[in-house]
């Protein structure tokens, strides 16, 4: 409160009067970055320390920034069943019968955010109207919010509730906000990705936006990411091409089976919290990695590029996919592997979830250039399921001799050739060089060329051998990274 009471000195005050606020007298003040309001005190009989804690109790302050939306409003008595607050409440009505509402942004636990709404009630329709007016003033020089936004929901994924999230919990908040939304809901794969690399009409909106899970992210990133590309002339087959970033920001719906991206950005998997990040204006840069098997471009990745182990149970778990998201506990079998490492991670961000408190890497940077390179060499199966159990609580799950961590720009791979000897001939045991699948104890591996899969951001990529390349600061979301907790 001291903190606050400083800024409130320093800067000029805009307005300032005495209204009623749940029939209490308070005194409002307005500034051009809080907006404060506390209760007058009928006795000035009290201790100066009584005085101290009674203004901070009955003090609340909110950053102009955080507002949502302030309107008229009518007078409601609702809750003033006892007689005696009844007819208090009509004789207030009567001194005061203009009200206007601010709605602004309330932190709870864990991250989640909820509008919440404060209603004044003034003596005149001129003084309710002149708040309303110096409010509304203020927040229109907060230019980095967005007024029309496009908007792309995946009916199909997670637990097939997007469209239902987006009309009961996401849209009344904009209309509030007075943002103006254009939707399309997705028939197929790559809907979105399609009509944003040709259709879309880009000039017109300020963000766009996607409810789904983190497939519908990624079909996102590379429909804006190759339509800014287009634009610009940049061909981005080139392993080399230095990627134009996107002047669009992305805002996050979560509404799919993890929805790692949004937790990674927001530190939380809910809707209501993410669409006031959007109106408020977040801004947070993201790193983009580009992917090339030699001159072709394969995909861009976010969050996590996986050889080894996490590609293999990948590919494993796409044929369970029905299940929804219990199939990456059911497809994270112990399998046999040959050769040096058993998993080779890139990570863009800290792919935190709430599987993962933590994520994969948890010092990894959302916007500094780089990803941090994990390699997982080989290792009994009981240190490997050390390492995987890390990952769910905060141990430090790179405390292990077999585990490394390079925080690098750019890498390349490339899998050693090999054939594999069936198992089943027990005279001749198996050659345990360069890179293979994972497989079942008790499968025939017999390839001639055998390697494992990567995984691009929950898509199986073609290639093995590949090369990549940190586009640093290539997209930007509708979000500010995690925020500290502090006490409500």
């Amino acid at each position: 409160m001291t903190r606050l009471n400083e800024v409130m000195d320093k800067q000029p005050r805009l307005l300032s009067s005495k209204l009623f606020q749940k029939h209490r007298q308070v005194e409002v003040v307005l500034s051009r970055s809080v907006l404060y309001w506390k209760e007058i005190e009928k006795s000035r009989k009290r201790s100066s320390c009584t005085s101290r804690e009674s203004e901070t109790a009955h003090s609340h302050a909110v950053q102009v920034c955080e507002i949502v939306a302030v309107h008229k409003s009518e007078e409601d008595d609702q809750g003033d069943t006892k007689r005696g607050r009844l007819k208090k409440a009509k004789q207030q009505s009567q001194l005061y019968p203009h009200t206007f509402t601010v709605s602004y942004v309330r932190r709870t636990r864990q991250h989640q955010w909820r509008c919440s709404d404060v209603s004044f009630h003034c003596a005149s329709q001129a003084l309710c109207q002149q708040w309303i007016q110096v409010i509304n003033e203020q927040l229109s020089l907060l230019t980095n919010r967005p007024k029309r936004l496009l908007v792309y929901i995946n009916p199909y994924g997670g637990k097939q509730q997007g469209k239902r999230i987006y009309e009961q919990k996401v849209a009344p908040l904009f209309r509030r906000a007075c943002i103006s939304a254009d939707v399309i809901v997705t028939e197929c794969a790559n809907h979105a990705r399609d009509h944003l690399k040709t259709e879309a009409n880009l000039d017109k909106y300020d963000g766009v936006v996607c409810v789904g899970g983190d497939g519908m992210f990624s079909e996102i990133v590379h429909g804006l990411v190759t339509r800014t590309q287009t634009d610009h002339g940049v061909d981005q087959s080139r392993a080399d091409a230095e990627l134009v970033p996107c002047s669009l920001r992305i805002g996050i719906i979560p509404a799919g089976s993890t929805d790692c991206i949004c937790f990674g950005t927001v530190g939380t998997n809910d809707p209501v919290t993410s669409a006031l990040h959007i109106i408020v204006g977040d801004s947070q840069p993201m790193d983009v990695c580009s992917v090339h098997h030699g001159d072709v471009f394969l995909r861009y990745s976010v969050s996590l590029l996986g050889y080894g182990f996490y590609g293999d149970v990948l590919t494993d778990s796409e044929r369970k996919r029905w299940l929804g998201p219990a199939r990456y506990d059911l497809s994270d079998r112990w399998s046999t592997i040959h050769g040096k490492f058993i998993a080779i991670n890139a990570a863009s961000m800290s792919c935190a979830c709430p599987r993962s408190p933590k994520g994969l890497s948890p010092s990894a940077h959302l916007a500094d250039g780089t990803t941090d390179l994990i390699l997982v060499r080989k290792c009994s199966r009981l240190d490997f399921f050390r390492h995987l159990l890390r990952h769910t609580n905060k141990d430090d799950q790179f405390d292990h001799s077999f585990v490394e961590v390079h925080r690098v720009r750019t890498f390349r791979f490339q899998p050693f050739q090999k054939q594999l000897v069936s198992r089943e001939d027990p005279s001749e045991p198996p050659k345990k060089k360069g890179f293979s699948p994972m497989c079942s104890g008790q499968t025939t591996c017999n390839y001639s060329k055998a390697h494992s899969s990567w995984s691009c951001d929950g898509e199986i990529l073609k290639h093995a051998a590949i090369q990549v390349s940190v586009q640093c600061q290539l997209i930007r979301l509708f979000a500010r990274g995690i925020e500290e907790q502090q006490k409500q």
